[in-house]
């Protein structure tokens, strides 16, 4: 038995205005292609053809508005209009549903929060590696372009806790919380502390200590590791700053936190790759501030690296006694960096290359470490 369909179809558009499906719609009007069978009785037909009618009364007004265009278009457009119907405004968007929040809350997977994301892990990781360096080398905020830049730095930070305040999280249902008192509730017990201590202006509280004599310049650079400090002068005060500066590395808890959000936007392998680079290099360049600290503490032992060092640049450390005695003169800031830089990386990769050699027992102890990190 032969069976007749009117099909309707429609496009299903998203939130970008692009066709992403389309609606097909069929109905059954069988009953309209085949003719009424003779009946003798006239009512019968009658009552038959009215059912019929009652049924399929829709399906008549869109048949009929498809054929009145139709004719206005042509028995070509009259084909297309009865196959495709584009009524937009009848068809919901296929996207999905943002959901409403209160006023002054920001949806925590949005595009702002998203690149504001990105920001703070790059300001993050830039802490990693500032901070430090400064501690390790004890230079001191007298660059009036780098305190700004910190003090930029730091406001960045305290935005994002006020941020913070205002971005909605996902609850452990699954569900989007966001009713500020929730929000305020959740972040004063888990991140608030840790971002306060991380946005506070260490480098201006650096910035106003008075005690710079432990330093000397040499080829443009400062050379700390000349420069020892007698413990009457400044030592304490050292110590406060040096502890100040440090506290700014609970910024790196932000990473775990930051990198989960991202893990949305980019693939997991490739996360993982960069994360993990990232992380290599953060641990060398910690590794090379560490052991330049215990060759500057042990700078008193003529034999320690920093002397060898020296001496095979051609830039040997001198002692001199006046202001309670200190060394003077060796390698450049820059020099020294890379020296340690150089020895961490060699032996987290491999055993060394032995140009340059733990000689102390504090030196030794920590090449041990590093070996059996890496």
């Amino acid at each position: 038995t032969p069976v007749w369909l009117h099909m309707q179809v429609s496009p299903v558009r998203n939130e970008l205005n692009e066709v992403v499906l389309f609606l097909s719609i069929f109905r059954d009007i069988t009953i309209f292609k085949q003719p009424i069978e003779d009946d003798s009785r006239g009512w019968a037909r009658f009552a038959r053809l009215t059912r019929a009618l009652a049924t399929s009364r829709s399906v008549l007004h869109q048949l009929s508005t498809s054929g009145a265009r139709g004719e206005a278009a042509g028995a070509k457009g009259l084909r297309t209009a009865e196959v495709v119907q584009l009524n937009t405004e009848v068809l919901p968007a296929y996207k999905q549903e943002a959901p409403k929040t209160p006023r002054n809350i920001i949806l925590h997977y949005c595009a702002f929060k998203t690149t504001w994301d990105w920001l703070i892990l790059i300001l993050t990781f830039y802490t990693a590696i500032m901070v430090p360096y400064n501690v390790s080398f004890r230079t001191r905020q007298s660059n009036v372009a780098w305190l700004v830049v910190d003090s930029v730095v730091d406001a960045i930070f305290l935005v994002d806790i006020v941020l913070n305040f205002h971005t909605t999280y996902v609850g452990s249902a699954g569900e989007v919380i966001s009713d500020p008192a929730l929000i305020r509730t959740k972040y004063l017990k888990t991140w608030f502390l840790i971002d306060l201590l991380s946005c506070l202006p260490y480098d201006i509280i650096n910035a106003f200590e008075n005690a710079d004599e432990y330093s000397s310049a040499t080829n443009g650079f400062l050379t700390p590791a000349c420069a020892q400090i007698p413990p009457h002068k400044g030592g304490e005060a050292q110590g406060i700053s040096s502890l100040f500066s440090a506290l700014k590395v609970v910024r790196l808890l932000r990473l775990g936190r930051v990198a989960r959000k991202l893990d949305h936007y980019i693939e997991y392998g490739a996360a993982v790759l960069v994360l993990l680079v990232c992380v290599f290099g953060l641990v060398a360049h910690w590794l090379a501030c560490i052991w330049f600290s215990i060759g500057d503490a042990e700078a008193a032992r003529e034999y320690g690296w920093l002397h060898q060092l020296a001496h095979s640049v051609g830039q040997p450390y001198r002692y001199s006694g006046d202001g309670g005695g200190r060394w003077e003169g060796g390698p450049s800031r820059r020099t020294l960096y890379v020296s340690a830089l150089y020895f961490t990386m060699s032996s987290l990769t491999s055993v060394g290359f032995g140009n340059i050699a733990p000689n102390t027992d504090a030196e030794k102890m920590f090449a041990v470490a590093m070996m059996m990190i890496g």
